[in-house]
C-alpha cells in the first residue's frame, strides 16, 4: 500500500536509553557455544553492548522521562498536543490504553485522541504514516509519536540468538503540519502468515502464563528458553527480509521518482550488522550510507532502532542543516514499511539516558 503526504514534518526526535550497558562477554558464558565462537558470533553479528532497563522500568517510563525532558526544556507545550500515539510490544497493562496513561500523568486536555499501536520492528514508520494521516485533520496540527520497547527481560539468558542482540530504548517524536510542500513517500506491506517467525508464546490469553510455560526446553541449537521468552526464527527472517525489503525500497524510489543519488542516508531498523551488510549489497548502497552500529552500541530495541539510528548517526546535521532520508522498518507481523522524506531544521534531535 502506498501513502503520499504533503505539508508535513518531523520537527524533533528524542531517544531515550537506559544508563545500564551490559557487554557482550559479560554474558557470553551463558551459553551453549565455546569462547571462540561467540567471539565470532560477535564479530559476524556486530555484538559488543546492548543497554538494558532495570528492573521495573517500563515502556511507560522511559516515555514520561523524554517528555517531561522536552517539557523542562521548553521544547514541547504540553497544551499543543492534539494526538498521543503510543507504539509498542511491551506495554504495561494489557488494560489499559498506555497513550490514556501517560495523558493522565501529565494532565493533557481530554480534546484529544490517544492510540496504542501494537507494533514492533517497523513501529517507528506505522507510527509516522499514522500521524500523517492524523495531521490531514483540521483539528489536528502536532502529533507526539511516542516508541517504546523494554524486551530484554522476555528474553532467556541462554539463548544466544536474542540476549546479546536484544536492547530496551524510547523514542519521542514530533510530527506537525509545515507550511512547506515537500512531498513523503511510504509504503507498507503485511504477511500474517509468517507471524509467528517472531514470537512470545505465552503470557496472552491464547497461552496465559504458568509455572509451566516458565519452564526451560533446549532447542536443537543448544539455546534454552522457556515459552515465556521470546523466540526468534532467525533464518526464516533473514530469508524474509533479504527477498521483500530490496524490492520495497525499489518500488519506494520509483513511486518519489528518484534513485538512489537522490538518497543521503538509509535509516534502517538495526537486527544485527550481518543482515544490514547483506542488504546493502542487495541495493547497491555503500555500508556508509546505511549506518550499521546501533545494535553494537545499544541493542536492537525493535522499532526504536530508526529513531535511534536518525539520533545517533546524524544529529545536528538535521537541526543545522537538512538531510534526504530512507527509512524503513521490518520484522514483527511480518510488517515491512519504508518512508522517504527530508529532515530539515528540526528542533531537535539528541540522545538521553534514563
Amino acid at each position: 500500500m502506498d501513502f503520499v503526504f504533503h505539508n508535513k514534518r518531523i520537527a524533533g526526535i528524542l531517544t531515550v536509553l537506559p544508563h545500564q550497558s551490559v557487554p557482550f562477554e559479560d554474558e557470553m558464558g551463558n551459553y551453549n557455544f565455546s569462547p571462540v565462537k561467540c567471539q565470532k558470533l560477535k564479530l559476524a553479528m556486530g555484538y559488543r553492548e546492548h543497554r538494558v532497563a532495570q528492573k521495573g522500568q517500563t515502556s511507560y517510563d522511559f516515555c514520561v522521562y523524554g517528555m517531561q525532558y522536552l517539557f523542562d526544556e521548553g521544547l514541547l507545550k504540553p497544551e499543543e498536543i492534539d494526538a498521543l500515539l503510543f507504539v509498542s510490544q511491551s506495554p504495561d497493562y494489557f488494560i489499559p490504553p498506555t497513550s490514556n496513561l501517560i495523558q493522565g500523568y501529565f494532565g493533557l486536555k481530554s480534546d484529544m485522541l490517544c492510540l496504542d499501536i501494537n507494533q514492533g520492528c517497523a513501529g517507528f514508520e506505522v507510527g509516522l504514516i499514522q500521524a500523517f494521516m492524523l495531521l490531514d485533520q483540521p483539528a489536528i496540527n502536532k502529533v507526539v509519536l511516542l516508541n517504546a520497547d523494554v524486551l530484554s527481560s522476555k528474553v532467556s539468558d541462554y539463548d544466544r540468538n536474542s540476549k546479546p542482540l536484544i536492547g530496551d530504548a524510547a523514542s519521542v517524536t514530533i510530527v506537525e503540519k509545515a507550511n512547506e510542500d515537500n512531498a513523503i513517500y511510504a509504503n507498507i506491506k503485511m504477511d500474517g502468515t509468517g507471524a509467528l517467525a517472531l514470537n512470545i508464546p505465552a503470557g496472552g490469553f491464547r497461552m496465559p502464563s504458568t509455572p509451566q510455560t516458565a519452564e526451560m526446553e533446549e532447542d536443537l541449537s543448544g539455546n534454552k528458553r522457556s515459552k515465556d521468552n521470546l523466540v526468534m526464527r532467525g533464518d526464516d527472517v533473514f530469508n524474509f527480509v533479504q527477498r521483500e525489503v530490496p524490492p520495497m525500497i525499489e518500488h519506494l524510489m520509483e513511486q518519489a521518482h528518484i534513485s538512489g543519488d537522490d538518497i543521503d542516508w538509509y535509516m534502517f531498523h538495526q537486527p544485527n550488522k550481518f543482515m544490514l551488510h547483506k542488504l546493502a549489497e542487495k541495493l547497491n548502497v555503500s555500508y556508509d550510507k546505511m549506518p550499521a552500529n546501533i545494535v553494537e552500541n545499544f541493542g536492537n530495541a525493535s522499532g526504536v532502532t530508526v529513531p535511534t539510528n536518525i539520533s545517533f548517526n546524524l544529529g545536528e546535521a538535521v537541526v543545522n542543516g537538512s538531510a534526504r532520508v530512507c527509512m524503513a522498518g521490518f520484522g514483527v507481523g511480518l510488517t515491512w514499511a519504508s518512508i522517504y522524506m527530508k529532515l530539515e531544521k528540526m528542533m531537535f534531535n539528541k540522545i538521553i539516558e534514563f
